[in-house]
């Protein structure tokens, strides 16, 4: 009895660390004491590229910020005017600094797919730009959903855990008449 307890608790342990995830870190990986990085929601954003011209669009609420880099070497554009489409709609742009644009919103955007179109004038040359934002609703972030799978991964396993001692006290405790003794 003395060999079985001691399998099951080597068997029990084993299985305690191949459900448990690995929390060490190797040789250069440790990060020392820096802090530990939040996750946040990521803005909507959309890319719009030519031979060019690279284009990146950031929507938060009701305000759009643009971004024009050459596609060459990827520094901002200076003098650049853009002219936006959003949906169909002609909105406009004001420059914020070199190579940065902003631009308003009447309202907030609904969910979905929208197209985006934009028209770069510089002194050299005029070029047409076209991306698609998409909006999804808002959805659960990622740590939730990580919780919640982490969750049901020990649930299953302390399920698992408590029907084997179960079956192992069923079987093994229980005593056998027709073994031993005189008749």
């Amino acid at each position: 009895m003395k060999r079985f307890q001691q399998l099951l608790a080597l068997g029990l342990t084993v299985l305690t660390l191949s459900l448990t995830p690995s929390s060490w870190a190797g040789p250069g990986h440790d990060h020392g004491d820096t802090p530990a990085m939040t996750e946040g929601a990521a803005s909507p954003r959309f890319t719009a590229v030519s031979e060019s011209f690279e284009l990146v669009g950031i929507l938060q609420g009701k305000q759009l910020t643009l971004y024009l880099d050459q596609s060459a070497d990827n520094s901002p554009v200076p003098d650049a005017r853009l002219e936006l489409e959003l949906a169909g709609q002609k909105i406009p742009v004001q420059a914020q600094g070199v190579g940065e644009f902003v631009v308003s919103l009447a309202q907030e955007l609904p969910p979905g797919q929208h197209a985006v179109m934009v028209t770069v004038v510089t002194a050299r040359e005029t070029d047409l730009l076209a991306g698609e934002l998409d909006l999804h609703e808002d959805e659960h972030s990622h740590a939730q959903t990580g919780l919640l799978a982490w969750l049901l991964y020990a649930g299953l396993a302390l399920l698992i855990l408590a029907l084997s001692v179960w079956g192992l006290r069923r079987r093994f405790g229980r005593r056998h008449p027709f073994l031993g003794g005189a008749a």
